[in-house]
């Protein structure tokens, strides 16, 4: 077991809930820098484990067993279905498609006849959608081929994992940085990929990530 297994652990725990690491902390009640980058490495440069306080309190917050976590670290992707209650057919696109004109309505809800169908762990949002992920700026929690659950009903905070459309057109899942009356900035979490910062009109809609397949 190394530490990179245990961060990438908590990273994915709070990913499936369409949190930020710092998003799940706070829930938990920690600090919400506990998770951060800078907390995973000593003043040395050496990397920190994380404390079993810590991950307990996350277990409990989510709901999730530690052979659920025990899984992630070990290399699951995702927490097993099997776990999650309920199903529901949901519409699918591929991300890179879904920048098309005619697949959402001016509220970023799903348009059309081009989408495809899928069957994923039910949510409440009765508009909910599902995306396939192309490209690698959101790794290493999301990689190409994992499938999302987005919910337009769900309030989106600082901090939360997001999918958004710009006047341009492009189709993003990123992570809402900063939100302000005039300024809007998301990142990626591949450190290669820079941030990007917008005018609040030059993006059409954002909704939050709730749910990310293995």
């Amino acid at each position: 077991m190394r530490h990179d297994d245990i961060w990438r652990a908590i990273d994915t725990l709070a990913a499936e809930r369409g949190l930020s690491p710092s998003a799940l902390a706070r829930q938990a009640g920690l600090d919400p820098t506990s998770f951060n980058p800078s907390k995973r490495r000593t003043s040395d440069g050496k990397m920190r484990w994380p404390s079993t306080e810590s991950i307990a309190k996350i277990l409990t917050v989510t709901g999730a067993r530690l052979e659920d976590f025990s899984a992630l670290v070990n290399g699951a992707r995702a927490i097993p279905e099997a776990r999650l209650k309920g199903r529901t057919r949901l519409p699918l696109i591929g991300m890179a498609q879904a920048g098309a004109e005619g697949f959402f309505d001016d509220g970023g809800y799903p348009a059309g006849a081009g989408w495809d169908e899928v069957e994923l762990p039910s949510v409440a949002d009765v508009n909910a959608y599902a995306l396939s992920i192309n490209g690698d700026s959101m790794q290493p929690v999301y990689r190409p081929g994992d499938t999302i659950i987005v919910s337009p009903a769900a309030p989106v905070r600082q901090g939360d994992r997001v999918v958004s459309r710009s006047k341009d057109g492009a189709v993003m899942a990123k992570l809402l940085l900063r939100r302000t009356v005039g300024r809007i900035e998301l990142g990626s979490l591949n450190p290669e990929f820079p941030d990007l910062r917008f005018q609040t009109p030059e993006i059409l809609w954002m909704h939050r990530i709730v749910w990310a397949s293995q």
